[in-house]
């Protein structure tokens, strides 16, 4: 391991989005920190989609205003007067299809990041997993061939030498080093516990990912067609095709409105955890494996703290060289 470490520096937005004001359900201010299994801190993200809720709610009443506006105190107007405001409510349309295709190009830029970021989520569980996976059976080999090849062998040699003293007594001081091997390999921490499959977890994680990016392309596709054909209608004056498009659009601004209240939360809750994940790691491991050892490869610096293992590994080295001499 290299000596030199690099300090993690979450992204600036994510120090936005961990600043948002976390409002639980009764409207009391509650601790920013990643708590997931915190009832106020899940009624805290909870809010964030009440909050993209209600703003469904006015969007819907503003329209819905407007539309009656429209039907009811709409009158008779001479030809002269009809030009500016037919001319004022196209030049509203057009300003306002810009504006969705902007958010929508915005959010096709969104989901590709997004896709690119669990990605490498996903590569990171696959190597991690791996390397908990050799370790674990490095331990175990090597505890296996301790207990069975070994003990079996010195059994061996021990029957055959057994009428020389000289011989017994440095068998049994093989069999004393071997067992202070395993006692050595038994003393680190216990793995069963904190085992974790990582590459379950990348699997389940990419298989959503794969749908949640394809929902949202699709999503943003119907966004995009509706705003083209809604100018469309509105270059040929077309009833149907405008009225057509005003239901679609209602419906799509449902759903983009509830997924907007989703990926608000579950931002603001991945931000919360990317500004000090150490904190979440150190605590969720307490009671499984020793604070030195989580907090010396979180942070990787072995310029102020020694290896937690070093003192095993160099009793296990000279057990296992006094064995093999």
């Amino acid at each position: 391991m290299s000596s030199a470490r690099v300090d993690y520096i979450a992204p600036w937005w994510t120090y936005w989005l961990h600043n948002f004001p976390h409002i639980n359900l009764r409207f009391q201010p509650t601790d920013n920190s990643f708590q997931p299994e915190e009832e106020n801190y899940q009624q805290s993200l909870i809010f964030l989609g009440c909050v993209a809720a209600a703003g469904l709610g006015l969007n819907l009443l503003c329209l819905a205003i407007y539309l009656s506006c429209l039907c009811c105190c709409r009158k008779d107007e001479e030809e002269e007067s009809k030009r500016p405001n037919s001319c004022c409510i196209t030049w509203s349309a057009v300003t306002a299809g810009l504006i969705s295709c902007a958010a929508v190009g915005v959010g096709f830029y969104g989901n590709s990041e997004t896709n690119d970021g669990v990605y490498q989520l996903t590569y990171s569980l696959y190597n991690a997993n791996h390397t908990l996976e050799g370790v674990d059976s490095l331990v175990t080999g090597t505890m296996g061939s301790m207990k069975s090849g070994l003990h079996q062998h010195l059994a061996r040699l021990d029957e055959i030498f057994a009428t020389r003293g000289d011989y017994v007594q440095t068998l049994q001081f093989m069999q004393q080093m071997a067992d202070n091997v395993i006692k050595q390999l038994l003393g680190l921490p216990d793995w069963e516990e904190a085992k974790v499959d990582l590459a379950s977890i990348a699997d389940q994680t990419a298989y959503i990912e794969y749908y949640r990016w394809l929902t949202y392309l699709l999503l943003l596709i119907l966004d995009l067609i509706i705003c083209l054909l809604a100018c469309l209608g509105l270059a040929k004056q077309s009833r149907w095709l405008l009225t057509t498009m005003m239901v679609f659009g209602v419906l799509t601004l449902i759903l983009s409105w509830a997924s907007l209240g989703a990926d608000l939360a579950t931002a603001v809750g991945t931000s919360d955890f990317c500004v000090a994940p150490d904190k979440y790691l150190m605590s969720q491991t307490r009671d499984i494996i020793s604070a030195d050892i989580v907090h010396y490869y979180l942070y990787c610096n072995n310029q102020t703290r020694s290896n937690p293992f070093q003192q095993v590994l160099n009793t296990v080295s000279v057990s296992a060289f006094m064995t093999c001499s």
